[in-house]
C-alpha cells in the first residue's frame, strides 16, 4: 500500500517516537502543522511512549507504566501531526520513499499491511539498542531494557521468581533469586539500587518465607575498572560507595564471556549463578541502518551526519540522537557527540529551526554544538548524585542528596512540558501526588 501526501505541502517524516523524535513532532505540529504550512508524520513501532530513562523503574516495579504512558494517536490529534504505527525497514533515496513493515497483533495476525511513504525531509530518530557484542548466550538468556515491553517482561520474571520461591517446598537453588546486571553505566547502576528497594518491598507483601537480606542478591558486572566509566571518577566513587552500602556485589574489571540459563561466566573464570540476567552494557544503533540504501554508517550502525545533522551523502535525510554520529567540536579529534538524552533534546530543538528554514526555502541551516550540562544518577529512595558543568556551574560541581534528586526529577518534568506545556504538566504532577497516597509503592503483579 502506498501513501502519499495529497497536496503540495512539504512532507516531513520523522522515524522514531522516542524523547527527541516525539518532542520534534510535537513542536513542528504545533507550528507548521497547525498553520497548514507542512505535513508532519511520526512513525513508531509502539502505540505508546514512555520516557526511556524510566524503564529501569518499570523493570524494578517501582513505577506503574500505565500512569506514565503517552498514546501517540492522542498526542498527534492534540498537536496537529500524523501518527503511523510501524517500523521503517528500507529506504529508496532516488524516490524519496521509505518502506514501513507490516504490523502484527499478539496472535501473529497481520493488522496493518506493508506501506510506503514519500517524504521531502526525512528525519531518523530511532535511538539505540543494547549491544551484546556477540557474547555467547547473551541474546537467549538475558533481557535488555531498550523498550517498555522488555522492562515489563523482566518485572514479570522477577515477580514470578519471588512467588515461586515463596511456594516451593524445596530449598532455594543457587542463583534462583540473584539478579545479575551486566554493565555498570547509568541504567545498570540505577536498576541495581531500585531493585534493592523494590525486592524488599515485594517480599514484605506476604512473602514471609523469603528473607530479603539473605535470599535476594544483586550483582553488577562491569568490564572497566570502575562503575560509571563514562562519568567523572569522583561521581563513580561516590556511587560505588552507596551501592556497597546496599550490599550490591560489584565486579569491576570483569568481562562477560558467556551467558547460560544458570548464570554468567567471565574472562577471569568466575561463574555467578543467576536466573535473572539483565544486559545493560554498550549500545548500538538498530541494525537496519547499516549502510541503508548506501548511507554512510559507523561500526555501531550510527548514521554519519554533519553538524547540520544532515547525513553525509543525502542532504534531504537527517539523523539525530543515539542513532547519529555527529562530530563534537568541543571534544577530542574525531570524537562524536555522546549518546545522551540531553544531546537528543538539544538536537531536536535545533531541528525545529532547521525544518522551518527548509519549508521556507532557505538554504542556510543551523549547526549543532553539544553543550554538556553534567550528569545525574538516581539511586532510587537512597540518594541521587551528579555533577553540573558548563553554563550552570561555571566549571564542574559535584552535587548529591536532595538538590541532586530535585534536579533529576526536573529533567522528566522538562520532557513532559515539551510535550504537554506547563499547566498540563503541573496538573498531572499534582494529581499523581494526591493519588499515590492510596497506592502501593511497588507494582504487585
Amino acid at each position: 500500500m502506498k501513501s502519499k501526501v495529497k497536496n503540495s505541502l512539504h512532507h516531513v517524516v520523522i522515524v522514531g517516537g522516542g524523547a527527541g523524535g516525539l518532542e520534534l513532532a510535537t513542536k513542528l505540529g504545533d507550528s507548521l502543522g497547525r498553520k497548514g504550512q507542512a505535513v508532519i508524520t511520526l512513525i513508531d513501532q509502539s502505540k505508546t511512549h514512555v520516557w526511556k530513562p524510566l524503564l529501569h523503574e518499570i523493570a524494578a516495579g517501582s513505577m506503574n507504566p500505565e500512569r506514565h504512558e503517552l498514546v501517540y494517536l492522542a498526542q498527534a490529534h492534540w498537536h496537529h501531526f500524523i501518527f503511523r504505527l510501524g517500523s521503517m525497514d528500507s529506504l529508496d533515496r532516488s524516490k524519496r520513499e521509505i518502506s514501513i513493515s507490516p504490523h502484527f497483533d499478539e496472535d501473529g495476525l497481520e493488522v496493518i499491511p506493508r506501506r510506503t511513504l514519500c517524504y521531502d525531509t526525512l528525519i531518523i530518530a530511532v535511538g539505540s539498542t543494547t549491544n551484546d557484542f556477540g557474547v555467547k548466550g547473551a541474546s537467549e538468556y538475558s533481557i535488555a531494557l531498550d523498550t517498555q515491553d522488555q522492562a515489563e517482561r523482566f518485572h514479570r520474571r522477577l515477580h514470578n521468581a519471588l512467588l515461586r520461591a515463596q511456594t516451593q517446598g524445596a530449598a532455594l537453588q543457587a542463583g534462583q533469586l540473584e539478579v545479575v546486571i551486566v554493565g555498570a553505566g547509568a541504567t545498570g547502576v540505577e536498576l541495581s539500587a531500585e531493585l534493592h528497594n523494590t525486592t524488599r518491598e515485594l517480599a514484605a507483601y506476604g512473602l514471609d518465607k523469603i528473607d530479603a537480606d539473605r535470599d535476594i542478591k544483586i550483582s553488577l558486572i562491569e568490564a572497566s575498572n570502575r562503575v560509571l566509566p563514562a562519568l567523572p571518577p569522583n561521581l563513580s566513587d561516590s556511587v560505588a560507595l552507596e551501592l556497597r552500602k546496599l550490599d550490591v556485589h560489584l565486579y569491576t574489571g570483569e568481562r562477560v564471556t558467556e551467558v547460560t540459563n544458570e548464570g554468567i561466566h567471565t574472562h577471569t573464570g568466575k561463574f555467578i549463578p543467576s536466573a535473572l540476567v539483565v544486559w545493560a552494557a554498550g549500545i548500538k544503533a538498530p541494525d537496519f541502518l547499516r549502510e541503508i540504501d548506501g548511507l554512510e554508517s559507523n561500526h555501531i550502525n550510527q548514521l554519519v551526519v554533519s553538524r547540520t545533522l544532515q547525513t553525509s551523502l543525502d542532504p534531504n535525510i537527517f539523523a539525530f540522537g543515539d542513532c547519529a554520529a555527529c562530530p563534537r567540536i568541543n571534544g577530542q579529534p574525531g570524537e562524536s557527540v555522546p549518546p545522551r538524552a540531553q544531546a537528543a533534546h538539544q538536537q531536536a530543538s535545533m531541528l525545529v529551526k532547521t525544518v522551518k528554514n527548509r519549508v521556507a526555502g532557505k538554504t542556510d541551516l543551523p549547526e549543532y554544538t553539544y553543550l554538556d550540562y553534567g550528569s545525574l544518577v538516581n539511586l532510587g529512595r537512597y540518594t541521587t548524585v551528579g555533577n553540573l558543568m558548563g553554563s550552570i556551574s561555571g566549571g564542574s560541581l559535584f552535587i548529591e542528596g536532595l538538590i541532586a534528586r530535585l534536579m533529576y526529577q526536573s529533567l522528566y518534568k522538562m520532557h513532559l512540558m515539551a510535550l504537554h506545556g506547563f499547566w498540563s504538566t503541573a496538573l498531572q504532577t499534582l494529581a499523581r501526588l494526591i493519588t499515590q497516597r492510596t497506592e502501593s509503592r511497588v507494582k504487585l503483579h
